[in-house]
């Protein structure tokens, strides 16, 4: 049975959108991925989009969205990406929180150095899972 991972930052338009996208693209059939955030800004940002797009991935096909169809509902991880939400009504076995800064602002370089450390991370959450 698929283990469901969540991942949760404030926007949910940057490092929790690729997160999600890689657990998909390295996880297969172990992994159920979600995203979700505690302020979500309604968008995926067009720089994810683009880094994602570079290694294949569409993320064109993902919505920015909040926590609240979380609440309650319990998931193998809750992985914080590093922006400080507790996420305190989704019921997760383990919680994790990764310092992943937020590459908003970063220049096309530094994000794509942030996409690149977002997939080791998830490469090794899923060995851990397996």
């Amino acid at each position: 049975m698929a283990k469901k991972v969540l991942f949760v930052c404030v926007e949910n338009s940057n490092r929790s959108q690729m997160a999600e996208a890689f657990a998909r693209m390295h996880g297969g059939a172990k992994i159920e991925a979600h995203s979700a955030g505690s302020r979500p800004s309604g968008r995926v940002n067009p720089k994810a989009i683009e880094a994602m797009r570079e290694l294949g991935y569409d993320l064109t096909q993902h919505t920015s969205k909040g926590l609240d169809s979380f609440n309650g509902s319990e998931v193998e991880v809750a992985v914080t990406m590093g922006c400080g939400d507790e996420c305190p009504l989704v019921l997760a076995k383990q919680r994790v929180d990764w310092k992943i800064p937020d590459p908003r602002e970063m220049s096309p370089e530094e994000f794509r150095g942030v996409r690149d450390l977002i997939e080791r991370q998830v490469k090794s959450l899923i060995e851990q899972l397996a």
